[in-house]
This record gives C-alpha cells, sequence and structure tokens, in this order.
C-alpha cells in the first residue's frame, strides 16, 4: 500500500508543471524559441507526410548507436589538449 502511495505521488508531481520555468522577463531569442516549442509541442507545424524510416536506414542507426560505445570514455580529459578559439577575424 505504501509503495502504490509513493508510486501515485510520484506520478502527480512528473504531471505537473512545477519543472517549468517561471514566466518573467525574457530576451527576444529566449521568447522565439519558446514560441518554436509551444508549436511543436501542439502539432500546429507538423508535416502532414508521415515519416517512416526503412529496415535499411533503422538498421545502420541502430548499428551506428552500437558503435559508440567502442569508443573508451577516458577517466580525465586534458584540458590543455583543446584547440584555439578565436573571436573575430
Amino acid at each position: 500500500m505504501k509503495t502504490k502511495r509513493l508510486l501515485i505521488g510520484c506520478m502527480a508531481c512528473l504531471s505537473t508543471t512545477a519543472w517549468a520555468i517561471e514566466p518573467g522577463p525574457s530576451s527576444p531569442y529566449q521568447q522565439g524559441t519558446e514560441q518554436w516549442l509551444q508549436l511543436q509541442i501542439r502539432g500546429v507545424v507538423a508535416s502532414p507526410h508521415l515519416q517512416t524510416a526503412s529496415a535499411t536506414e533503422r538498421d545502420l542507426a541502430m548499428q551506428r548507436w552500437l558503435n559508440s560505445f567502442n569508443y573508451p570514455i577516458p577517466e580525465f580529459f586534458d584540458q590543455d589538449a583543446a584547440g584555439e578559439m578565436t573571436i573575430g577575424d
């Protein structure tokens, strides 16, 4: 019974908008991004054409994902090995 209550409580928390950013002043870029996200959520700009992947495309995508595990993640990254960043010309 305790587990059931906990599960219901977790589901209630996840279904609320408590994780959303509070409304308030934002940059024009943030407002534009939020508008696009709302259009995506509502499906307003969704393509009318069903987009599918062939079996070959799905297999190749899965193989790329599986191959990504072949590269070990180093325990530490060498901070000095990074390239240089230049601003402007």
